[in-house]
């Protein structure tokens, strides 16, 4: 193994040992950040509480061009793994934790590469990926420090993903009438009837979308999560309650899917509340996402990383590219073994992404 992926297993069984799952996101300033703080002596390092466990680290060296972005929190661990999620076990291939593919892998890579290196460098290390509660890059958002690219570490296989869909999750109500069902019903006596009625609309018409196409991605994602409602078969339902998500591609306007699934059929839902909202990537409309994916694609084909696919998951690069960043995602492990039980990331992944990182970095001090 090279020298910088011996360094970048040691600090990720370091990692993998900080309890950091959201939820509960009981996350301090000290522990993973006091561990942090120590490896990064000759940065100016900044650690932000945000609240609610939410806590950034922002680090620079020098007058860096690029800022390389990574979450610390995890999934919870599931009762199917085989041994402790938080103790790192490395064998031929592979490092296995929690955390070790999304993302702590990328993490221990950024740190080998800051200490193997005395380049101009900039990190911003954050804990609320996991929990739909972007407060971290909210909050770096309001300064805004000048960077010519952000770089968001996801598991990517070490390929620059420059597109990805939106996120958007929903909780609706429709109300009805309770009444003895053997009488003849209006369509707006049923709760129920009408959520069947919207849910039947609402598949039609994402069926429609299919047509739709960005940066290699098709069509509207869309799912029916959760419905309830009614109290037995006899009974009019009163009330109904739906809680649904769609995916968007860059180029569909999210506010307009809203109003559609809202005015879909009638009667309409007496409530409708978007519960979160995480634009897609690049942001903005159809021709300014273009116009961002296209300097995205310039400056990783600069910097000698492999281009890949556009994906269907949400990630935070995309409120990067909201708050005027030009942003892509790239780093180590297969979105495959993310949130699974025994977690892996590959080593090959390790060395390939922290070459690169060490790459990037002597060339911007050189």
């Amino acid at each position: 193994m090279s020298a910088l992926l011996d360094a970048t297993l040691k600090h990720l069984n370091a990692l993998v040992s900080y309890d950091t799952r959201n939820p509960p996101r009981e996350i301090g300033t000290g522990g993973i950040f006091d561990y942090l703080r120590e490896q990064l002596p000759d940065f100016n390092v900044t650690v932000t509480d945000q609240g609610a466990g939410a806590v950034t680290l922002y680090a620079v060296r020098g007058k860096p061009k690029y800022l390389f972005n990574v979450h610390l929190d995890t999934v919870p661990d599931s009762p199917h793994w085989t041994s402790d999620p938080h103790v790192l076990r490395v064998t031929d291939d592979k490092a296995i934790g929690l955390g070790a593919c999304d993302i702590k892998g990328a993490a221990a890579a950024l740190l080998a590469t800051a200490q193997a290196s005395k380049g101009d460098m900039a990190l911003l290390l954050t804990t609320d990926e996991e929990a739909n509660d972007p407060r971290c890059i909210a909050a770096f958002l309001h300064d805004k420090p000048a960077y010519e690219a952000v770089i968001v570490a996801e598991p990517t296989r070490c390929e620059a993903v420059l597109a990805h869909r939106g996120i958007h999750s929903v909780q609706m109500s429709f109300a009805g009438q309770a009444g003895h069902a053997s009488g003849e019903q209006r369509p707006s006596d049923s709760a129920l009837h009408q959520t069947v009625r919207w849910g039947a609309a609402a598949l039609d018409y994402v069926d429609r979308q299919s047509h739709e196409r960005f940066g290699g991605l098709t069509g509207l994602r869309f799912n029916i999560g959760r419905v309830e409602g009614g109290i037995k078969a006899n009974m009019i339902a009163p009330t109904s309650e739906v809680r649904f998500g769609f995916r968007p591609l860059p180029s569909m306007n999210p506010d307009h899917l809203l109003e559609t699934f809202r005015t879909l059929v009638d009667p309409q839902p007496t409530k409708f509340t978007e519960l979160f909202h995480g634009v897609s990537l690049p942001a903005g409309d159809t021709a300014t996402a273009e116009t961002r994916r296209l300097a995205a694609r310039d400056i990783a084909d600069e910097l000698g990383i492999s281009v890949g696919n556009a994906v269907d998951f949400w990630t935070e690069a995309a409120l990067f590219s909201a708050g005027g960043y030009i942003s892509f995602v790239y780093g180590p492990g297969d979105i495959a073994q993310a949130h699974t039980a025994d977690e892996w990331v590959s080593l090959d992944q390790l060395k390939n992404y922290a070459e690169t990182i060490y790459g990037i970095v002597n060339r911007g001090s050189a």
